[in-house]
């Protein structure tokens, strides 16, 4: 069975807990979290990923900005984006497509449903 190699961030040490539960009950998703903006580059540079979470509102490099190199590099355009925010207003979610992201997931979010969410986002 293939496996969907997906890379979270998020700045919130319980949202990371709760991510990392979430969906590493789902057979179909291999899922590494990080911490930083930072980080999430660092790593998809030295790794394939097939998906990309990304929280919107973090310290230093946020979720838009992450967004708008990744789309912006010819090396990681291509890997799809969903962002997973507590702003869900209509500016917010439309800002997040604009820059590239394919879904947007809401904040908080249930635990039991997320990996349908994301499955569904990503399809």
């Amino acid at each position: 069975m293939y496996c969907m190699k997906i890379l979270c961030v998020d700045d919130e040490e319980d949202i990371r807990l709760i991510l990392d539960l979430a969906l590493s009950l789902d057979p179909e998703f291999d899922v590494q979290i990080v911490e930083t903006g930072e980080e999430l580059l660092a790593r998809v540079h030295s790794e394939h990923f097939d998906a990309l979470v990304l929280d919107g509102m973090m310290p230093g490099l946020d979720g838009y900005e992450l967004c708008r190199r990744l789309k912006a590099d010819p090396a990681t355009a291509q890997i799809p984006v969903v962002f997973l925010s507590a702003k869900t207003q209509r500016e917010e979610v439309q800002r997040a497509l604009d820059l590239g992201a394919v879904a947007c997931l809401t904040k908080p979010f249930d635990p039991m449903t997320l990996s349908a969410e994301l499955r569904k986002a990503l399809s």
